[in-house]
């Protein structure tokens, strides 16, 4: 497996800082905090550039809120500053990882969405006589980040921007309280170990895409189940074969609890 090096003078380049800042800012250029951050421009960013340079970057304070329209989600708003660093760091690892996504993983892809990833499901169903739905209890919030920054690590060996990328993960705000056990767990496990992402954070989005990028290949590769649907944690498999499914379900349960996941 190829792994990426000399990735982060890419990341800290002025210019990718810019266009992180511009990107951060679509929909959003006449709050306060980012009119305030544009006014000074020049000087925020070249700031911003030289504490990732010197790696004295540190996150800021998420704000929080709850949805509960259509299931209870706390969301996490990171600061405008926070939100260009995620952006200069996407621009340049997402490609890494795009290519290793499977066709059929729909969410937060550049091209895809819910509007295909719905036509995709509806053409599956029409044309099979089974479907298996599932989805991932608390998901967000039960993302290990060990097993998260091993996932990265298989594709990036750059140091620099592992860093950067350990820094934002470890400094993910408190989420809900998801106590799990798991085989080989002792008592303390489900407590000590650091997991949870925030909602909201556009890192959060692409994290949750490669931490469940090798269960899609477990099952188009391994279970060998060709129409498949996944969007963030709901995904669905189709078949003509009742069994095959069920038999697919305890496997993919099992597989699931190596991530830690249920």
């Amino acid at each position: 497996m190829k792994r990426y090096g000399n990735l982060y003078p890419q990341i800290i380049n002025f210019e990718n800082i810019l266009l992180a800042s511009r990107q951060a800012q679509k929909g959003k250029r006449f709050r306060d905090n980012v009119l305030d951050f544009n006014y000074h421009l020049e000087t925020e960013l070249i700031r911003l550039q030289k504490q990732l340079t010197d790696k004295t970057y540190q996150p800021g304070v998420y704000r929080t809120f709850h949805l509960i329209n259509p299931k209870s989600r706390l969301i996490s708003a990171a600061p405008y500053r926070d939100r260009v660093v995620h952006h200069a760091l996407c621009n340049v690892i997402v490609p890494i990882f795009e290519k290793t996504f499977i066709a059929d993983s729909y969410a937060n892809r550049l091209g895809f969405g819910t509007h295909r990833a719905l036509k995709k499901f509806t053409t599956f169903a029409r044309n099979s006589n089974y479907v298996l739905q599932c989805d991932i209890r608390k998901y967000f919030p039960t993302i290990d980040h060990i097993i998260l920054k091993e996932l990265i690590r298989r594709k990036i060996k750059c140091s620099d921007t592992l860093w950067l990328i350990v820094t934002i993960i470890n400094n993910s705000n408190e989420q809900e309280t998801v106590i799990d056990y798991f085989p080989g767990d002792d008592l303390l496990a489900p407590v000590i170990r650091r997991k949870g992402l925030p909602i909201g954070n556009l890192t959060s989005q692409f994290f949750a895409n490669i931490y469940l990028n090798s269960l899609d290949h477990f099952v188009k590769d391994k279970l060998k189940i060709c129409k498949y649907v996944r969007y963030v944690d709901d995904f669905a498999l189709f078949s003509d074969e009742r069994e095959l499914l069920a038999d697919a379900r305890l496997a993919i349960e099992e597989y699931l609890a190596n991530l830690r996941l249920i």
